[in-house]
């Protein structure tokens, strides 16, 4: 059974050679020097030889590549090729796309409405995009959502993160639904666990109304929105004025 001493102390040869380990793992000597950790097993009568790591400083330790030939041998067990998984998993890899990379493919894609996508977006361009554009989307974790959601909160702007952690979990949602086989990080993170707000127990004042009335023309919405809106306003006024509020 092969040791750390042991290892370090394998020099390399004309040709390369194996030194075998326990559970049917052995390092592979190259004539380079550099030793890899490798296991051969057989997987529905055929051969198959899986490439653990490469041991070393920039490599893996002895006792994690242990560790990954039982993970190994477990996956054959149970029918499963531990090195097509380990393959496949190097595709996934290399083909992955950054958080700006599908934020710009969910913003331009996406189905919703154009004054959604715009609010959207601007708080993606000002909070999200700065930190993440450039981290591949299986690098980011609960903890980092929750860490920006608490970065922006921080500067007096709860509901904006909120937005933040919705945001970031449609673009991660709409991933998902083009074939990414990547986990949700705003799953594991409850909008309640950001901020909470109080319900406001009164209603608009005439002066309120009437400055609503005249803003909300400013909005970036539909024009059915902007109508319905109007619509509730006068309506609102209307009762307000039955009743005689001040």
């Amino acid at each position: 059974m092969l040791t750390d001493t042991a290892l370090k102390n394998l020099k390399s040869r004309d040709k390369t050679y194996k030194v075998s380990d326990r559970d049917g793992m052995y390092a592979l000597v190259k004539t380079t020097g550099i030793i890899v950790f490798r296991l051969d097993y057989r997987l529905h009568g055929r051969r198959e030889t899986l490439t653990i790591g490469q041991y070393g400083r920039d490599g893996i330790t002895l006792a994690e590549a242990r560790e990954r030939c039982i993970e190994a041998r477990r996956a054959a067990k149970a029918g499963r090729s531990p090195a097509q998984e380990k393959q496949r998993e190097k595709r996934r890899v290399s083909t992955a796309r950054s958080l700006g990379e599908w934020g710009d493919f969910y913003f331009r894609e996406a189905k919703i409405a154009q004054s959604t996508r715009d609010m959207r977006r601007h708080i993606y361009d000002r909070d999200i995009a700065p930190a993440w554009k450039s981290r591949l989307m299986t690098e980011i974790t609960p903890d980092d959502l929750r860490a920006l959601c608490n970065k922006v909160k921080s500067r007096g702007a709860p509901a904006t993160a909120i937005h933040v952690r919705d945001i970031v979990k449609q673009i991660f949602g709409f991933a998902v639904l083009q074939g990414e086989m990547i986990a949700n990080p705003a799953d594991a993170v409850a909008p309640s666990s950001i901020a909470t707000f109080q319900i406001r127990d009164r209603s608009l004042a005439p002066s309120e109304i009437r400055i609503a009335f005249r803003l909300i023309e400013r909005v970036a919405t539909t024009l059915t929105i902007r109508l319905g809106m109007k619509l509730l306003l006068q309506g609102v006024r209307r009762l307000i004025g039955m009743v005689g509020v001040n």
